[in-house]
Formats: structure tokens, C-alpha cells, sequence
């Protein structure tokens, strides 16, 4: 398990996290989603041991992650930005991981690069941005890592091979019990992806939830009655957002769906139908729930 408390990393002027307190369990898939700046390479940086934290903790089973090798040996972490050795390979850049990690698979190694269909002896500079985040997630697999760290997993890539890496992620997980932790900016991305998921805003995680929670825990309902009606219709029901439209009102709601849909008919509607909300509505309403607009122009946090 990752338990970061207080975590804060600053750079010069920028505050990248300011008090990011998160928990990861193991065996699971976990997305970090944010935009552009939100903190989440940093975040990742910080979880793999690559960055000291200025201020609170990171920690895996208890330990500290920065400067222990024993804990970064269990970690593989894949940058935005796939470093290689000048003028390599992918055999090449194989035999270098190969000798940091004693669980490295050339066996494995082999197989997953013929399945992904590139070749080991052509150089990596010749090879495109999609090419080059393949042969960086290939190598990772490799490792035989208990913990997979993933920035911007899926970027460069066409469909066939995100549902690719998809697979192997999964694989990973269910046959070893391994745990990943990948970022994105987009939460359509990892919707179907991830066991839980974490908001970063403002170099914090505003919210953290199981994913089958999230889907479950807020949706839409549209009513309409025959005749003029006033909110002690709705009473009994937690609602997150309310809008009209003619004489139909469209409710935004949490709680146990039956119930609400019961409460809703003892008035006799002329129209009541429920509705599943996206990932990315899902989120949108409970950030307004907690009081945090994501308006520019709003300054972040509403008063």
C-alpha cells in the first residue's frame, strides 16, 4: 500500500502538491486524473522515489520510498518522456533494465515485443511517439515490478493498441497481483480502466472514490407534474443540482435511486425516468457539491 500524508513539493515559485493526502491499495488499478499542471508526474515522481518530498510523506508499507533501493526495485516507472540510451535498441535499452532489476524477463521480454510487432534491433530514435510509448510500457512489464507508475499512459497511441495495453495492465493485476497507477487529463480515458480514481486540483486530490461507488452513487432523474409544483415535492431527496425546462425538471441526485423514484411517484407524475450519468458528469457534480468551480475566471475554490 502508498499512503501519502501532507505531501508537498514545491519548484522555485510553483507549488506542484500542497498537501496531498491519498491511499492506494494493493492489487488494484488506480488513475490519477487532473489537467495540464494539476501535480500528477509529480505526484508519480514522488510515489517512485525519484523526487524528496519538501514537506509530509509518501510511503510503501511503512518505508520511505526516496533513496531506498530495496522498496524502488518492487517499482517501474514509465515517464511522459520515454528515456533512452543514445543510439539503442530495444534489446539494448532490455539488457540495461535487465540489470537493475533481478526480476527483468527476457522470456517475457521477447513475447510482448513480437506481440506489439516491433522489432528489438531497430533503433529507438527511428521509432514513433506511439512505437516509443510501447516499447517504454514493454520494457516496464518486463520488470516483473509489483507497482507500475504510468504517466499518460494511453498518449500517442492508436485504439487497437490502448486496448492492447489495456489488456496487459489487466493481466498484470488479475495474474500477479500487481498494482497500477496511471495519470491522465481525461477521465473518458480511464473510465473503464480504473478500480478508483483521485481528482487532482490545485496540486491536491479533491476526490477519491471506487469507481463502481461513483457510478452508482449519483444520478439523473427528469419529472414532470400536471400541475404547478414546489420544491417540498423533492423533499427527502439529496439533490446535488436542479434545472427546469418547461415543465420538465431535471434532478441531480444521490442516494438510493429506488427510494427517490418512490418518493417521486406518491406525488403521480406525468413523467419520471432515471438516468446514468457519465464518469466526467458524475465528477463535475460532486466537485460543485464540495464547492470547487473549475472556472478560470473563478479563481478555483468558491467562497
Amino acid at each position: 500500500m502508498i499512503i501519502a500524508n501532507d505531501l508537498t513539493k514545491k519548484f522555485s515559485d510553483t507549488v506542484a502538491l500542497d498537501g496531498l493526502n491519498c491511499h492506494i491499495q494493493d492489487g488494484c488499478v488506480y488513475g490519477l486524473v487532473g489537467a495540464n499542471g494539476a501535480g500528477k508526474s509529480t505526484f508519480l515522481r514522488l510515489a517512485s522515489g525519484v523526487y524528496r518530498p519538501d514537506r509530509g510523506s509518501i510511503k510503501f508499507n511503512d518505508q520511505d520510498i526516496f533513496e531506498n533501493t530495496a522498496v524502488k526495485k518492487r517499482f517501474a516507472f514509465v515517464a511522459d518522456e520515454f528515456w533512452t540510451l543514445p543510439q539503442s535498441n530495444m534489446r539494448r535499452m532490455a539488457d540495461l533494465y535487465a540489470s537493475a532489476y533481478d526480476t527483468f524477463s527476457m522470456k517475457k521480454f521477447s513475447a510482448l515485443a513480437s506481440e506489439f510487432g516491433l522489432k528489438t534491433d531497430r533503433l529507438l530514435s527511428t521509432f514513433s511517439k506511439g512505437m516509443r510509448r510501447q516499447a517504454a510500457t514493454i520494457l516496464a512489464l518486463s520488470t516483473g515490478a509489483e507497482y507500475y507508475f504510468f504517466d499518460e499512459t494511453f498518449d500517442g497511441l492508436d485504439p487497437v493498441m490502448r486496448n492492447l495495453v489495456k489488456q496487459k495492465l489487466y493481466a498484470e493485476v488479475f495474474d500477479r497481483g500487481a498494482t497500477v497507477i496511471i495519470t491522465s487529463h481525461s477521465l473518458r480515458e480511464l473510465e473503464d480502466t480504473c478500480d478508483q480514481l483521485a481528482l487532482l486540483y490545485n496540486g491536491g486530490v479533491v476526490l477519491e472514490s471506487d469507481v463502481s461507488e461513483l457510478k452508482t452513487s449519483l444520478y439523473k432523474i427528469q419529472v414532470a407534474f400536471t400541475d404547478e409544483y414546489d420544491q417540498s415535492a423533492f423533499a427527502g431527496l439529496d439533490i446535488l443540482s436542479q434545472t427546469r425546462q418547461g415543465s420538465v425538471t431535471t434532478l441531480i441526485v444521490r442516494g438510493d435511486k429506488e427510494k427517490s423514484r418512490s418518493i417521486l411517484a406518491a406525488h403521480s407524475p406525468l413523467l419520471l425516468e432515471s438516468l446514468p450519468l457519465t464518469l466526467e458528469e458524475v465528477f463535475i457534480y460532486e466537485m460543485e457539491a464540495l464547492g470547487y468551480a473549475f472556472d478560470s475566471a473563478q479563481g478555483g475554490k468558491k467562497e
